[in-house]
């Protein structure tokens, strides 16, 4: 090609696209594109530059309760697209999404990804003030997702099922890739290490609607019960989500001795390594990447029936499926499998193998840069 194609990404959080974007973003510059990342402001800004990528810097805040703050974003992203003229815009999680979408039509961007990773508390809650809210962003989501030459990558169908019921998104639109991909080098297929105790490890940000209370709350019966597990939370605390445990909670779980809470941690496989069993107990999800990294390190799962959670797990091959916010339906799954090695180990090899057949983020790099080609062709 006679010039680099531009593409851009446009993410909420610095560190949020290092850890789930950056395979994809190496493969399209691998591929001939100049690739450039807009995101707010951060320590992982640094580590985005060190890889050959232009970042910018877009004011955006997390809370969304100031019109002129988020007039802003919007505004500060149409003169991004209007001065940096990519040939294709790939827009991560909700405000991105919603804002981007927007602002490239606006710039006439010539081709723009809109990556659906979870459509957030909005679509959870049926209080009266999350209704209102929520026609305001179906709205939106009609706006942003008008493009002509645009497709929009869901995680799970009940997503798309969702946005498509909303009028928000065409047939042709959709692209169906479960999750961000995982590295099957780094997440290895490891034996289980001897037992008892029975190790289970959930890893997520310790939020209300990610089931961190289920989860204390099933530690403590299995703990009556006298099951012997070792019941870990690795994740830390999100002071800007209202949803999120507080670091006085954490503390009273370990005083009471019911988890193990080793905060945030970047050594993952590690962790995955030294358990048996990786549970969620979310509300809701996009397609977890926790879920997909126990199903790489060959770990048996227990989450919950809802969109996301179901979608990343082949059902009683892979893993259990329990009802959302139920602990005691948590404590039974996790006790089954904590009694049956064999059973862990033979939904451990099948998930290894979902892995290696759907999650593989050689293969999920590969579908996007194929996206990128068309929509810039």
């Amino acid at each position: 090609m006679s010039a680099a194609r531009r593409l851009l990404f446009v993410v909420n959080n610095p560190a949020f696209f290092m850890s789930h974007r950056v395979p994809v973003a190496l493969a399209a510059q691998r591929a001939g594109y100049d690739v450039h990342v807009a995101t707010m402001d951060g320590p992982a800004v640094a580590e985005i530059q060190a890889l050959g990528m232009t970042h910018h810097v877009i004011p955006m805040t997390r809370s969304g309760k100031h019109p002129l703050q988020e007039l802003g974003t919007l505004v500060a992203l149409w003169r991004l697209f209007r001065r940096l003229r990519p040939q294709v815009v790939h827009l991560v999680t909700i405000k991105p999404v919603l804002y981007g979408g927007i602002a490239a039509r606006l710039a006439r961007v010539p081709g723009m990804v809109a990556a659906i990773s979870g459509l957030g508390f909005v679509f959870l809650s049926n209080s009266l003030k999350m209704r209102l809210v929520r026609a305001v962003v179906a709205r939106l989501y009609r706006l942003a997702l008008g493009h002509r030459n645009s497709r929009v990558i869901f995680q799970n169908r009940s997503d798309r099922d969702l946005l498509q019921s909303l009028g928000a998104v065409r047939d042709e639109q959709v692209v169906l890739i479960r999750g961000a991909g995982v590295d099957l080098d780094q997440y290895r297929a490891q034996p289980e290490p001897p037992a008892p105790p029975v190790v289970v490890t959930m890893v997520a940000r310790l939020l209300r609607d990610k089931g961190v209370q289920e989860f204390v709350q099933a530690a403590r019966l299995l703990r009556e019960r006298g099951v012997p597990v070792t019941m870990r939370l690795v994740g830390g605390v999100d002071a800007g989500n209202p949803a999120s445990a507080t670091p006085a909670e954490v503390q009273a779980w370990q005083a009471e001795g019911c988890v193990e809470a080793l905060g945030e941690r970047n050594d993952v496989p590690r962790l995955y390594a030294a358990s048996h069993i990786a549970v969620l107990p979310s509300y809701r999800e996009g397609l977890p990447t926790s879920l997909i990294e126990a199903a790489a390190c060959a770990r048996a799962v227990v989450t919950t029936d809802v969109p996301g959670c179901r979608d990343a797990i082949d059902p009683d091959k892979t893993g259990l499926l329990v009802p959302v916010r139920d602990p005691q339906a948590l404590a039974d799954a996790i006790a089954r499998l904590a009694g049956d090695s064999a059973l862990r180990q033979a939904m451990g090899a099948a998930g290894r193998a979902l892995a290696e057949r759907e999650f593989n983020i050689e293969r999920v790099a590969r579908i996007h840069v194929e996206l990128y080609d068309t929509l810039s062709a």
